[in-house]
């Protein structure tokens, strides 16, 4: 184990990772048509600028482009108390009790999520209710834990399943910092096209550029395309508040991927024409395949394992052997899959993924631009090096728009990267 991978990877100083991002350059809201959005190519330490419908003319043949297929559930709630006082309860992801969220979606009659609650001084009763036409939906504190409540919603009649709830009486959680209420508009945009997994209370916004036609295109280039699942939670948006990476506690978010899909990114490596060349759409695309490789190291050294026990958690990428290819990698977790009879990887990471992290699956990154002094901006950087400064110079220089509306880029594997 090379422990010094993660000495260096805790000693980063966040400090070095922000930059001034005005107001008026975050996107409020989206344009009219996805695919018209700004997009930045990096590639070879070069940077220039076209349209998302236009992406197919920078990619190569046969290149492999990995989706999140995370659907947003309507996670924010109002209620109100015997009095009209208004309550919030901002649902994050479903209690111990009740596994990973795709499962908690199709719960009828009652579910326990954690969440988060606004206007906690009003919640005077034992339970408060939304009562609809259709239906009445119940909710209980079971449990405090700081911040975070256990929150038991019942409803009636209980032929309805929670995603069928939350879609009647929930509001888009559209990100904090658009300062915004969320609109009606922001149902079918704050969604990609293919969102199919409900269970994320953010979107994986790199995909919300895609459109029929590009998909189109990419076909036209004989492009293999391909699904994962990552839900995403609230922590995507949590600010990296110590000095040092080493104080910082990494969100952690439920994954979902196919044995197919393993086999498929197994075969792209494989194919020497193709140059390894795997496109990871999105943060949350590249968090999950990234993940895979680690996966299949632990089941590698443990093919005994429990799915528990694969769970990749915040320095495992920097304590874990270093030296596996990504095939004998991703053979071990399809070894593991056999054994234990499973097709589907449904487990947590917790991936760090850090300017010291050399990529092990993709080698580029379509995404949009982040916040400052966030893991996101952190990730970009492993990818690009220092360059992340000069990518970001340029959007801000070139009227970019920023973060989850906003414009994106397509960030090809910086070879020679240095980041200090």
């Amino acid at each position: 184990m090379e422990l010094s991978n993660k000495i260096q990877a805790q000693k980063f100083q966040i400090k070095n990772f922000t930059y001034d991002l005005p107001e008026n350059r975050i996107a409020k809201y989206p344009l009219e048509e996805r695919d018209l959005s700004k997009l930045l190519i990096y590639k070879n330490g070069n940077i220039s600028e076209d349209k998302y419908k236009n992406l197919d003319q920078y990619i190569d043949e046969n290149s492999m482009f990995i989706f999140n297929n995370t659907k947003v559930i309507q996670a924010r709630l109002y209620f109100r108390n015997s009095t009209g006082g208004k309550i919030e309860i901002f649902c994050l992801e479903p209690s111990k009790e009740n596994a990973e969220p795709s499962s908690a979606m199709i719960k009828d009659s009652c579910v326990e999520w954690e969440c988060l609650v606004g206007r906690l001084d009003k919640w005077k009763e034992k339970i408060i209710s939304i009562d609809t036409k259709n239906f009445s939906l119940n909710a209980e504190i079971v449990k405090r834990n700081g911040s975070i409540f256990t929150i038991k919603f019942s409803w009636q009649p209980n032929r309805f399943s929670f995603a069928e709830v939350l879609e009647q009486v929930g509001e888009m959680p559209i990100p904090p910092y658009l300062k915004r209420e969320s609109e009606d508009m922001d149902i079918n945009r704050y969604q990609t096209l293919y969102a199919a997994q409900e269970g994320s209370v953010a979107a994986p916004t790199a995909g919300l550029h895609f459109t029929e036609q590009i998909f189109e295109k990419l076909k036209s280039k004989n492009a293999i395309i391909d699904y994962v699942t990552l839900h995403v939670g609230a922590g995507t948006f949590k600010p990296v508040k110590s000095e040092t990476l080493e104080g910082h506690d990494m969100h952690s978010e439920w994954i979902e991927v196919k044995e197919e899909s393993i086999v498929k990114i197994l075969n792209q490596i494989a194919d020497k024409q193709t140059d390894k060349n795997i496109i990871a759409v999105g943060t949350t695309s590249l968090r999950t395949i990234e993940s895979l490789y680690w996966m299949g190291v632990k089941a590698n050294q443990n093919l005994d394992a429990t799915i528990y026990e694969l769970e990749i958690k915040q320095w495992d990428a920097y304590e874990l052997e270093q030296s596996m290819t990504a095939s004998d990698s991703l053979n071990s977790l399809l070894a593991w899959l056999k054994k234990n009879k499973i097709e589907k990887i449904i487990c947590k990471t917790q991936i760090l993924i850090v300017p010291s992290y050399d990529l092990r699956i993709a080698n580029a990154l379509i995404t949009n631009f982040h916040q400052p002094s966030s893991t996101l901006l952190l990730l970009v950087a492993a990818v690009v090096g220092d360059d992340w400064k000069k990518i970001y110079d340029y959007a801000l220089e070139h009227d970019y728009r920023f973060l989850s509306y906003g414009d994106g880029s397509i960030l090809f594997k910086n070879e020679s990267k240095k980041t200090g």
